[in-house]
């Protein structure tokens, strides 16, 4: 359970952290408590499961990658937990992750967001997710953005 100083913080965290030097001060300061106190609570809610995670959320275009992918991936099921970590943990590879194949009509179920400044880097980049996967690879396709949706979270 949350309490009022864990759902204010929630509501002053969750369009973003301030862009400062300390921005878990200036949370602190704006509601009152300490700095070790916010940071302390982000901790306990993150650990409890009460917020999934406090990360960057980048403007892919602004940064100069106008080239965005998801690669998709067809590879066996009991070889996922093995090979996903690992494409996951590739520098180029901002988020992958598992997801149930349609089949006949989607036989994926690995997923690569990659980023580039063209679609022949992603292109590139996808190359060597594949050598990466090897014999594991049984098939894959990639999905290029055609425009910025915008990403939030859940608001309360």
């Amino acid at each position: 359970m949350i309490d009022a100083i864990d759902r204010a913080l929630i509501v002053a965290t969750q369009d973003g952290l301030p862009l400062t030097p300390r921005p878990y001060h200036a949370v602190a300061e704006r509601l009152g408590v300490a700095p070790e106190e916010v940071m302390r609570r982000l901790t306990a809610m993150l650990d409890s499961g009460v917020i999934r995670r406090i990360g960057a959320v980048p403007n892919h275009y602004a940064i100069g990658w106008t080239a965005n992918g998801m690669t998709v991936w067809d590879v066996p099921d009991e070889a996922i937990d093995q090979i996903g970590p690992a494409v996951g943990a590739l520098d180029f590879v901002t988020h992958c992750y598992r997801r149930p194949r349609a089949l006949p009509e989607w036989p994926y179920n690995l997923f690569a967001m990659v980023h580039g400044g063209t679609r022949e880097e992603v292109r590139d980049k996808a190359k060597v997710i594949a050598a990466l996967l090897g014999e594991h690879c049984r098939g894959h396709d990639i999905l290029f953005s055609s425009r910025i949706l915008k990403k939030s979270g859940l608001r309360i």
